[in-house]
């Protein structure tokens, strides 16, 4: 009897990692948006509205955001191609997760490779907050077994989660 004690918490611990987890919970707890690295630049005429939208970014006012980064790389055609980042980050934080991934796909499809990493987690979380639970998994074990990834860590805790994930 004194040895079933010893084992119950431990028997209550592996099932409590083992429970499935909520859809819901998951979709919110897996979107972080990407930092503001742009706030800080020196404003001139090429940055202007890149830098009133990062303004709107950074006080989590993404509508607002999206519709100056919607602008802003309508008008300007060299614009760096981290707004496409941005705007997906707004996409998802306002519950459009196809649109964030069509944005994802233009940054991927530019010259810049600077943000790769960047672009396949999203992508995966696109597929998360758009209940792609299959693409999502599948996404987050080749981020996790990449050996270098930004998002491994991440990944690796996703890939937990999403192999819990309930049933709807």
């Amino acid at each position: 009897m004194n040895r079933f004690f010893h084992v119950l918490p431990v028997l209550l611990l592996f099932a409590s990692c083992h429970q499935p987890v909520d859809r819901a919970t998951l979709r919110k707890d897996t979107f972080e948006p990407y930092a503001d690295l742009i706030s800080g630049q020196v404003p001139d005429h090429r940055n202007d509205l890149y830098l009133e939208a990062m303004a709107h970014y950074s006080a989590a006012r993404y509508a607002e955001a999206a519709a100056i980064l919607e602008r802003y790389i309508s008008e300007r055609k060299n614009h760096p191609k981290s707004a496409y980042l941005y705007l997906a980050m707004c996409h998802l934080a306002n519950g459009r997760p196809y649109d964030a991934e069509l944005a994802i796909d233009k940054l991927e499809q530019s010259n810049v490779k600077d943000f790769s990493d960047q672009c396949a987690w999203y992508t995966v979380v696109c597929w998360v907050c758009s209940e792609q639970w299959a693409r999502a998994l599948d996404g987050a074990k080749a981020i996790a077994a990449s050996g270098r990834h930004t998002y491994m860590k991440q990944a690796e805790v996703l890939v937990d989660r999403l192999e819990r994930v309930g049933e709807p």
